[in-house]
């Protein structure tokens, strides 16, 4: 988020980036370079602990699938076999596999695949279970990693497609770590296991995009309370402005009633690492004839008692915070704790825009929650790259923190053409731009209830992607119910989709209240 007029988006562009990335052709950049979804990936010549992962006894061994599955000498990797399996309407064929391993231990999974959807990953690791996947029909390299528990001693690696899609391929998967010491057995079913992220087909059917066919179900994922509770089933997050950028100026009183979450922009970084603080912009005050920490607090506590809750935002576009080791992962969450006792606020936005460590951030905000208790709010509003793919660090931050996640809005704006879940390369500041993302983060192992749409709340408040409410409200329903969608369409309906946020509710009011007035009412309309 920008504090100047000069740079009114939300975040300025991410001056690390390519310079085609900023141009708009982000997608197509990593595409070409090999690096359109995954990259990176362990030596499958060493310390592999898969039984037959790259299928080359010419059949199922070691593995236990659903579904239509088997050993095929075309297309393969290397070698000369390779998995290939076909999913059906009600079913993913995912193909387990049960291995021993050491616990404390850090493990890399990998794999080659291909096909229009592909997810690879491993359960019952006693942290947080990985996860990774893409949509590229030709061969490309999967990876992701994971520490075992303190008691783990065996893990179930699975691959498997996507319901109603297409067949996938999958060969040279590989475990890289050191071998344990138990005699694990396949799993006696792998219908057990339900896939990640976890659906639950219905025999309703949205209107097929091109990849899909006419016989396409609409999973739609299984309900689990977010963290924080005591939220409307779809809720509005607006970012409220601590500083003048030539927006409206508001007290927090004045914030929109619409707005079901507000985020209290920004918090400070300080000299000791890891630590922030907040601090009335003092110019903001003599704008308003006055507006003191009393004032503040009593604006808190009337949101409250309006069913409202508050967080502190901490990064935006000068928010230069960095919790990078356990030092400074103890004073984010001590100095953290220390505001939220102060003013009243409910948890934090994580709003970082110069690079994250979601280990350490994550033990941070793991050690907040436990401080606040079971009503901490924890929203999260990334740049679309950070949630391009799995492997992204903020995608990462999102997943080691699901269990107290309450919400991520990325930013839909500021990003340039990117590619959706399905691979193809679409525009911002459209309908199947905003869609295909929310896919993209869906299918990558977050719950629809922790994840909603962010967008400027008028063109003046972001340097490109401005989408008028009706967009917006469009991208809802298409999302939910599978309706009111541009040319791509979701491949399963997500009827429990968070909501939108947008910057800011002072950009907002600047615009007549557009944003909170009809994107309020449509998604706390919505079933």
């Amino acid at each position: 988020m920008a504090r100047t007029l000069q740079q009114p988006s939300h975040r300025r562009r991410r001056s690390k980036l390519p310079a085609v990335l900023a141009a708009g052709t982000t997608a197509a950049a990593l595409a070409a370079t090999g690096l359109a979804l995954f990259a990176g990936g362990a030596n499958a010549a060493v310390g592999n602990l898969v039984t037959n992962g790259g299928f080359e006894a010419g059949n199922l061994s070691g593995w236990t699938c659903t579904g239509t599955a088997s050993a095929a000498g075309s297309p393969v990797h290397s070698g000369s076999y390779a998995l290939t399996a076909s999913p059906s309407a009600s079913d993913t064929a995912e193909c387990t596999q049960t291995v021993s391993v050491l616990p404390n231990t850090a493990y890399t999974l990998s794999g080659w695949v291909q096909g229009p959807y592909v997810y690879l990953g491993a359960r019952g690791t006693g942290g947080t279970d990985p996860s990774t996947w893409s949509s590229l029909t030709s061969w490309n390299q999967l990876s992701t990693a994971f520490t075992t528990g303190a008691n783990t001693t065996s893990v179930t690696l699975y691959v498997h497609g996507w319901y109603g899609q297409g067949a996938y391929n999958a060969d040279d998967l590989t475990l890289t770590g050191p071998a344990g010491t138990s005699s694990p057995t396949p799993s006696p079913s792998a219908t057990s296991a339900s896939p990640t992220p976890s659906p639950s087909p219905t025999q309703t059917s949205a209107s097929p995009s091109p990849s899909q066919t006419s016989t396409s179900p609409s999973p739609t994922a299984t309900q689990t309370t977010p963290p924080g509770g005591n939220l409307p089933k779809h809720a509005l997050t607006g970012y409220w402005q601590n500083f003048d950028n030539g927006a409206t100026v508001q007290r927090l009183r004045d914030v929109q009633s619409a707005y079901d979450i507000i985020a209290v922009s920004f918090a400070d970084a300080t000299t000791t690492q890891g630590a922030i603080s907040f601090t009335l912009d003092p110019a903001l005050g003599t704008k308003l004839g006055g507006y003191t920490d009393a004032d503040f607090k009593a604006d808190i506590a009337a949101k409250h008692a309006a069913g409202k809750r508050v967080v502190l935002s901490v990064g935006g576009q000068n928010g230069a915070i960095s919790v990078g080791n356990a030092t400074a992962a103890t004073n984010f969450a001590n100095t953290a704790y220390a505001l939220i006792q102060q003013y009243g606020f409910d948890g934090v936005d994580i709003d970082l825009e110069n690079g994250v460590d979601p280990t350490y951030m994550a033990q941070a905000l793991h050690t907040l929650q436990s401080k606040v208790g079971p009503n901490f709010i924890l929203t999260m509003a990334p740049e679309t790259i950070g949630m391009y793919s799995t492997s992204g660090a903020y995608f990462q931050l999102a997943l080691n923190t699901k269990d107290i996640l309450t919400v991520v809005n990325t930013q839909f704006y500021n990003s340039g053409g990117m590619n959706g879940c399905d691979g193809k390369v679409y525009t911002q500041g459209t309908i199947d731009f905003i869609t295909s993302q929310i896919c993209t983060h869906i299918q990558g192992g977050l719950r629809p209830d922790q994840v909603g749409i962010g967008v400027p709340a008028s063109a003046q408040a972001a340097g490109g992607g401005y989408v008028n409410s009706t967009v917006v409200n469009n991208a809802l329903d298409c999302l939910a119910t599978g309706t009111h969608c541009g040319s791509f369409v979701p491949p399963a309906k997500w009827p429990t989709i968070r909501g939108a946020m947008t910057w800011s509710t002072n950009w907002d009011a600047k615009n007549g209240n557009d944003f909170s007035t009809n994107v309020g009412a449509h998604a706390h309309a919505m079933p």
